[in-house]
């Protein structure tokens, strides 16, 4: 839909109701509403009210250019300050969001406030979106907030069946070496295993709510007008040519974050970490300010990773006996059922040099130059989070796509190791005392270091992702922006 550019475009945008998906959404809406568009930010209703107990009311009256809008998501209400089930996201939003949504842009569209809704722009999951737009006739774009690499994974999910490698017989997958299995035949992928395309394909039945979801989605979103990908090109090159070669209508406009420092005034009126669900703690870039360059260990799992507490005493004496200062975010709801305080003689042997809390700014963390390695579940945003500031990784991932994307960390990019999924605390003390101390750690080190260079030079002007966030502008929106 062209519009002239004296006309303000809207852009209603669309995230999956999850921390990993708001933040590069809203990282990215600022981004658009610095560039002269009218944005409305839509939230579930039970992320909005977590939005609020986080950043307070003020933030989220949002400001005259940029507008916060809610739709219940269908689930059963819940007061719960935690990330939702995602089976149970992708099933009810898909069931129950379609109506809502319509009935919310064609409110904006008989205000006089806003200006005429000209784009829906929505999650890689929220594909109830994309029928909104077509039904309202709108145009619309998909943003997968999620890695190139994921993609890719996702969209096997068939050929895996069709070559009868899942479903497996029986739960001894996980311990009999099937997952070990080599897949030669991924165009755009070397060295995958089974173990390392999307978890969801480690099932005994296909109506696993999340294979199914997953699996349909990255195939829906191959087919949208306009893919809007938070990666570099030189990051993910193999991956995203094959991607092209489906649909070339892909943008690269990522790391967002680095993106952002063309748009001084992107928080203008707003907070710069204004997409977190949970209340950050700033006291702790002062404690990481008393370590030595790159000698802390960085220790979060995401908003998602749940873990039984057999793990969680794993992980807390891997890292006391390693004797390495460490800043560990360790949610309220890290720990699978009734969470259980980590144990006192852990507590009094680590005292003064392990800080622990429920959440921070990860950016800022990761740019500190104390900390030396970030132990991650290798989500997306923390992944690129920790290419921009140049950090080694240990990944641990939990599910969906971070399987994958430790695999990239580890054999592909070389910033990484991973460890098993039955972590074991010799195991943790090894490979942090190799990551801060060793000769590994220490190419590694070297090797993010030029990460982050063709990061920023990617986002830099006349770089790749910058030359894309235009052409987006330029093409998909029909935007003078210069």
């Amino acid at each position: 839909m062209s519009i002239s550019n004296s006309q303000k475009g809207h852009v209603v945008c669309v995230p999956f109701p999850a921390q990993g998906h708001v933040i590069p959404f809203m990282q990215l809406s600022k981004l658009l509403l610095c560039s002269g568009f009218h944005i409305t930010f839509v939230n579930t209703e039970f992320n909005h009210k977590r939005l609020v107990k986080s950043l307070g009311e003020e933030f989220v009256k949002g400001q005259p250019g940029f507008r916060f809008e809610t739709i219940p998501d269908g689930l059963s209400p819940s007061d719960k300050d935690a990330t939702q089930s995602i089976a149970a996201l992708c099933d009810s939003t898909a069931k129950h969001c379609f109506e809502p949504l319509k009935e919310l842009v064609k409110k904006l569209n008989t205000s006089h406030e806003v200006p005429f809704v000209t784009s829906i722009m929505y999650d890689g999951l929220m594909g109830f979106a994309g029928k909104v737009a077509k039904e309202l006739n709108i145009a619309e774009q998909q943003f997968w907030t999620a890695s190139a690499c994921g993609l890719i994974g996702y969209l096997q999910f068939d050929e895996v069946v069709k070559r009868g490698i899942i479903p497996f017989q029986d739960e001894s997958f996980s311990t009999d070496g099937s997952l070990d299995k080599n897949l030669d035949w991924i165009h755009g992928m070397k060295n995958m295993r089974i173990r390392d395309l999307p978890s969801f394909v480690r099932t005994t039945t296909l109506d696993e709510t999340n294979f199914i979801c997953f699996g349909l989605e990255a195939k829906t979103c191959m087919k949208s007008s306009s893919i809007i990908i938070n990666t570099f090109q030189e990051l993910e090159d193999e991956v995203l040519n094959a991607l092209m070669a489906i649909n070339p209508n892909i943008y690269n406009i990522g790391p967002l974050q680095l993106l952002g420092r063309h748009f001084p005034d992107k928080d203008n009126g707003f907070k710069a970490r204004g997409s977190n669900l949970w209340k950050n703690d700033l006291e702790c870039i002062k404690w990481l300010d008393q370590w030595q360059p790159s000698s802390v260990i960085y220790v979060n799992y995401g908003s998602i990773t749940v873990m039984s507490e057999n793990h969680l005493k794993e992980f807390a004496w891997g890292l006391a006996n390693s004797n390495l200062p460490v800043l560990w975010i360790k949610r309220p709801d890290l720990v699978m059922g009734e969470s259980t305080p980590l144990p006192q003689d852990f507590l009094d042997e680590v005292k003064g040099r392990v800080y622990i809390t429920s959440w921070c700014p990860q950016d800022e963390v990761l740019s500190h130059p104390s900390v030396g390695v970030f132990l991650t579940h290798c989500g997306w945003n923390s992944t690129l989070e920790g290419i921009c500031g140049g950090v080694p990784m240990i990944g641990w991932p939990f599910f969906a796509e971070q399987q994958t994307n430790c695999r990239y960390i580890s054999t592909n990019w070389g910033i990484g190791m991973d460890l098993k999924d039955d972590v074991k605390r010799e195991e943790v003390t090894t490979l942090v005392k190799e990551m801060i101390m060793g000769e590994k750690g220490s190419k590694m080190r070297q090797k993010c270091v030029e990460w982050k260079k063709k990061a920023i030079q990617a986002t830099d002007l006349g770089g790749s992702s910058y030359n894309d966030f235009y052409r987006l502008l330029k093409e998909v929106h029909h935007h003078g922006a210069i």
